[in-house]
């Protein structure tokens, strides 16, 4: 193994331990749900986010409620941002093909996942285990899932690229392997799909040249996005479109509210006694939130305490906004949610962005 390659799988050891060091402190917490088609992320450390975390499944998840799909991650690790509506998974960094399929039964019996999401073998390359026999190894696996979940749709991605010159002629040798178990699944009537996420990133598309970076992940998010929504069912029905409603706060009962029906760029919105009246009424279209023709904006450079405000609707990033199934509307551009300030339930207190806590001046309902 060269210098660089050696390198390269220290550094993989070195951040696989710092993760799961990180996940093993912050606990395993009870799992979340809210009772949608059940989806399990699977695999190691690209699956847990190392180096971003979250991964893939913060911008997966944003895409599927944005689409109208009510989804429950479901695993028995947890781990990820505010923006993360929902932080169960099953990604171990670190872990083997063989080193998954040693707990797989388990997991499925606990968590009952009707999709499994599977991207696995770049810790084979990297150890240079028996890499030979890695896609029989990957064959049994997939057969163990559907053993055990024989209704589920699995879907089986190639691995995503490697910087060292090595280690990805090995990475493509393994995924040339794959269509083909792939379609010895499908023929014998098993449901599983392949992934061809190896094309979705490129070398610059990684932190270390290993792991992704913010936006490999979000390429990642988009390639397993596009492959769910081509088989029907494995993430239930969605794409409803727009819905306009009143956003009311759990800690008032007041409405989130345009003062004096203003449509000026830059016009903070404030809680008001609920009145039905269009200054009231949120529309919500994908992840825009508008409002008299205006969305809901995030400042650029928005910092816990910056307000929220309206503006024209241009599509950015920072007008782009998560309902999570705890209730709480987070920014997509910063992570901060909706929050009436300093806890305060009068008329007129303004809404601004703040670190998401959950709380009852940060919980909102639509009616």
């Amino acid at each position: 193994m060269s210098k660089h390659a050696r390198r390269l799988a220290a550094a993989a050891a070195t951040l696989a331990l710092t993760a799961s060091m990180a996940l093993t402190q912050s606990g395993v917490a009870s799992a979340e749900s809210n009772g949608g088609v059940r989806v399990m992320p699977l695999g190691d450390s690209i699956t847990e986010g190392t180096q971003v975390p979250g991964g893939y499944r913060t911008g997966l998840w944003q895409r599927l409620a944005a689409g109208g799909y009510r989804v429950d991650f479901v695993g028995t690790q947890f781990n990820g941002p505010s923006s993360l509506g929902d932080h169960d998974h099953e990604g171990h960094p670190g872990w083997r093909i063989d080193q998954i399929d040693a707990n797989i039964t388990g997991w499925l019996q606990t968590t009952a996942p009707r999709t499994v999401l599977l991207h696995i073998g770049t810790n084979d390359v990297l150890q240079n285990y028996q890499l030979s026999t890695a896609p029989g190894r990957l064959s049994s696996l997939l057969d163990r899932i559907t053993a055990v979940a024989p209704a589920a749709d699995v879907f089986v991605a190639t691995i995503i690229p490697l910087s060292n010159a090595g280690q990805e002629n090995a990475a493509r040798t393994y995924n040339a392997a794959i269509p083909g178990i792939v379609q010895s699944k499908v023929n014998a009537g098993k449901h599983v799909h392949l992934v061809d996420m190896h094309s979705a990133l490129t070398t610059a598309d990684l932190i270390d040249g290993i792991h992704p970076t913010a936006t490999g992940y979000d390429k990642m998010a988009a390639a397993w996005y596009t492959a769910l929504r081509s088989v029907p069912g494995s993430i239930g029905s969605g794409g409803t479109g727009p819905t306009t409603s009143a956003l009311v706060s759990a800690a008032s009962g007041r409405c989130l509210d345009v003062p004096n029906s203003s449509t000026a760029n830059g016009v903070q919105p404030i809680i008001w006694d609920c009145s039905g009246r269009a200054n009231q009424q949120w529309t919500v279209s994908g992840q825009s939130i508008q409002s008299l023709g205006k969305c809901l904006d995030a400042p650029t450079g928005a910092a816990a305490g910056s307000k929220v405000q309206l503006w024209a609707c241009h599509g950015g990033l920072n007008q782009q906004w998560n309902l999570n199934a705890n209730g709480t509307v987070s920014s997509v551009s910063s992570g901060l949610c909706l929050d009436v300030s300093g806890n305060a339930t009068a008329n007129g207190t303004p809404v601004i962005l703040w670190s998401c806590t959950a709380a009852a001046n940060q919980r909102w309902t639509r009616a």
